[in-house]
């Protein structure tokens, strides 16, 4: 098995591997698109075909995709000490040659096709803006300390300043003295109404302990896609 690093010449190949499933590969997909300065992708070769795939976003946040063989060759090449880091769940033990994570989760990709949304708008929901940042990165780091609890204003800001995420929704967050109340709901159905009414597909991804989000997403309509292993900050044994 080869790994080399994508470049122009290898994007027909990379690109006609990638959308046979945008869901498994969409931060891949986006980043090469519209953040390519800030990121590097590895492909695992195996006679001419794509075995595996890595990719770094600006240093720190890796994605890893492939059979366990290409991962564990890909990770070969990875030289951070601390890291993000979402991988098939099958990878975990690959992972964990190499890495202690010092906070590790499952986590689940859900996805709602055109047709299948539930839509339950029962509040008003009103569109933020980067004003809102700092606000909205103290309501994420008290409803989940142990994920986000390192996030910024700043983190959420240049988030924000993105136009396109292309069918994701990146955070849903309740304040705990507000939850049971519909609020998520609302607001998951409204921006999947926006989302189906240019895409075919939206996206969310939740953690596999979440059991309450998971209730919410499958009631608008999301299905289980696929499962992940997600570790962060962890440091090179």
């Amino acid at each position: 098995m080869e790994i080399i690093p994508l470049n122009q010449n290898l994007e027909p190949i990379f690109w006609k591997h990638v959308k046979k499933d945008i869901p498994h590969y969409f931060f891949f997909a986006y980043d090469w698109k519209y953040n390519k300065d800030d990121t590097e992708i590895l492909l695992a070769f195996e006679r001419d075909k794509i075995e595996g795939m890595m990719l770094i976003y600006r240093k720190s946040i890796v994605q890893l995709r492939g059979s366990r063989r290409a991962v564990e060759m890909l990770l070969e090449k990875l030289n951070l000490e601390k890291v993000e880091l979402q991988a098939p769940e099958g990878c975990k033990q690959q992972i964990l040659k190499k890495y202690k994570p010092t906070m590790s989760q499952k986590i689940i990709l859900m996805t709602l096709e055109r047709g299948c949304e539930r839509l339950q708008i029962r509040h008003p929901v009103v569109k933020l803006s980067v004003s809102d940042a700092e606000r909205i990165a103290v309501l994420m780091r008290s409803a989940d300390p142990d994920y986000w609890g390192t996030v910024t204003g700043q983190q959420i800001a240049e988030g924000m300043k993105r136009t396109d995420w292309a069918g994701l929704i990146g955070v849903v967050a309740t304040h705990k003295s507000y939850r049971k109340r519909g609020y998520a709901t609302s607001v998951v159905s409204e921006i999947a109404k926006q989302i189906l009414e240019k895409l075919p597909l939206a996206m969310i991804y939740v953690l596999g302990n979440n059991l309450p989000a998971i209730r919410v997403y499958q009631k608008v309509g999301f299905k289980l896609y696929r499962s992940y292993f997600f570790m962060k900050m962890g440091e090179k044994c």
